[in-house]
């Protein structure tokens, strides 16, 4: 016979999990005590917000759930925000809560609080479970809901007294059944038949690449079938990355002209990118939900441009966006399907004229000697780095110098794209670096961020990771302070970060090697010296407060 919370572990070791993130209290202590007989290895957050932030980051290196614990009461409701910044960047990962026992439950006893119901409206599914026999369907349940169509956090939420109990008969399900629930993944064969025509007589077509490229990992096929239709590609936020970018204008396929990677699209994006989509007669929607930040007037665009969109989920086809052509299916079967029945796309002039836009655009942002110019700086850092390395950027203005000046080629790009949530960047940069222990991993946070995370520098010595941090110190909320400046006439209030400490030396406290930078030149060869370490390294930029996002 085994108890609950063993019950709880054994499922775990039945999903092949390696690696959790948690913090333990009362209620969970079960669980932890049978943890400890347990070959997964369990890391000790800091704060219960930045194991759903590592669980994240985990999960988008490693390409399968990341897992997160906590107790009740505050323990679980400290994880709602790593929980909803998940939920919007469609990550997997299944958070376990303790909970008081069921006989409590509703009596408002202490560290009680209705996890289940306060994650409703972003999580993909929770369980409250009541009986330990239903454990091994509910972790299987949880795990396939999670990583299948599209990705998301599930959570499970267990009394104390249900992972005391014992289960007579312990039986891990092969599959998940669960009735209402059968994602759509090849997409109809009608539509795809459709979408191939209308691709065939397009003459300026744009695809689109969104997170849902990246999620369901289709790099490959949305490379080869860019090169084989010819087709310009531009990419949201969260589909940095998904296309090949050796940082070449064009990238010659067999018996082709050559396509034309755009990169960014959006209200931070590259000027040339919006344009091609604003010109376009056709574009194709791969995984992406345009949002505001990508397309401020989604339904002008549809009124020029006939909108192919594929997505697995299809609550987000024609969210924001009048389609022609929807596509409910995984984006990698969907393209494979689509591949097959076109033909390479008479649009070469069209190719040539998106391709000069680009090429007269010149970046902005030219090294400096009195202050490390971000922007310039992180194009420097590209050409430095991996070409498979991650590289985590916080929200606000580290996010949008990464975004639009760092090359991302065989590498990753992680960031909180939907909910933009500060702070997100070290964690999840650790769990990734814990996923991939050989690659190579840079988190990039402002100041503000970096402050909200930094307890998590422990962790980092008490694991001894590698990571490597780059704080852009401008002593400002540079985000916010540019908004002042653009809505509120330059009124600034609550943005300059008085009382900021010295970050270097609160860096070796932890022992932790760190260097400050104070022009473009240190900090090339400090980041040239942060790469080649053995060790962590915090790498702290000092940035002009007047440098803008773009």
């Amino acid at each position: 016979m085994l108890s609950g919370a063993e019950a709880m572990v054994k499922c775990l070791e039945e999903e092949g999990v390696e690696l959790v993130f948690g913090y333990p209290g009362a209620a969970i202590c079960p669980f932890y005590d049978a943890l400890y007989h347990s070959s997964i290895r369990h890391v000790l957050v800091r704060s219960e917000q930045n194991a759903a932030h590592m669980a994240s980051g985990y999960a988008r290196a490693a390409g399968r759930p990341g897992v997160c614990i906590a107790t009740s009461g505050p323990g679980a409701t400290n994880l709602i925000t790593g929980i909803a910044t998940a939920y919007m960047d469609s990550i997997p990962i299944i958070a376990i809560t303790g909970q008081v026992n069921l006989e409590q439950l509703g009596r408002d006893v202490f560290q009680e609080a209705d996890i289940t119901g306060a994650c409703e409206s972003f999580t993909k599914h929770s369980y409250l479970v009541t009986s330990a026999e239903d454990l091994p369907r509910v972790f299987r349940e949880a795990f396939h809901i999670a990583a299948t169509g599209r990705p998301g956090p599930v959570l499970i939420d267990v009394p104390q007294d249900v992972q005391e109990q014992l289960l007579e008969r312990f039986r891990y399900p092969e599959k998940a059944d669960i009735i209402g629930y059968k994602p759509n993944l090849s997409g109809h064969p009608m539509q795809i038949k459709k979408a191939a025509q209308a691709i065939g007589s397009a003459k300026r077509p744009v695809i689109c690449c969104g997170g849902g490229v990246v999620l369901a990992g289709a790099r490959e096929e949305m490379n080869r079938f860019a090169r084989k239709t010819g087709i310009p590609v531009v990419s949201t936020m969260m589909g940095l990355g998904a296309m090949s970018n050796t940082g070449s204008s064009w990238e010659i396929g067999a018996g082709q002209e050559g396509v034309a990677y755009l990169g960014m699209i959006g209200k931070f994006g590259r000027s040339y990118a919006n344009r091609a989509i604003g010109e376009a007669d056709l574009i194709l929607l791969c995984g992406a939900r345009v949002g505001d930040r990508a397309i401020a007037l989604p339904n002008q665009i549809a009124e020029q441009a006939k909108i192919i969109h594929i997505d697995v989920d299809p609550a987000e086809i024609g969210k924001n966006m009048r389609v022609d052509i929807p596509i409910v299916g995984d984006i990698r079967q969907v393209l494979t399907a689509l591949e097959e029945q076109v033909q390479p796309v008479d649009c070469l002039e069209w190719r040539q004229q998106v391709m000069q836009y680009k090429n007269q655009f010149v970046p902005r942002g030219e090294d400096r000697e009195d202050a490390v110019e971000p922007r310039s700086f992180l194009r420097t850092l590209s050409r430095l780095m991996d070409e498979d390395a991650i590289l985590a950027a916080d929200p606000g203005q580290c996010q949008i110098w990464a975004a639009i000046n760092f090359t991302q080629r065989s590498g990753r790009f992680l960031t909180s794209g939907g909910l933009g949530t500060m702070g997100y960047a070290l964690p999840a940069a650790l769990g990734a670096k814990l996923a991939k222990p050989r690659r190579q991993v840079v988190a990039i946070c402002g100041d503000g961020a970096f402050q909200m995370s930094l307890s998590e520098l422990a962790v980092i010595c008490a694991c001894h990771v590698q990571l490597k941090i780059i704080v852009m110190d401008n002593r400002r909320l540079g985000m916010v302070r540019e908004y002042q400046n653009l809505r509120y006439g330059g009124r600034h209030i609550a943005t300059h970060m008085d009382g900021n400490p010295d970050f270097v030396a609160l860096c070796k406290a932890y022992g932790i090697p760190a260097a400050l930078a104070e022009n473009n030149a240190q900090a090339e060869e400090l980041a040239r010296e942060m790469l080649a370490a053995h060790t962590p390294y915090v790498l702290v930029c000092r940035v002009d407060p007047e440098t803008p996002s773009i």
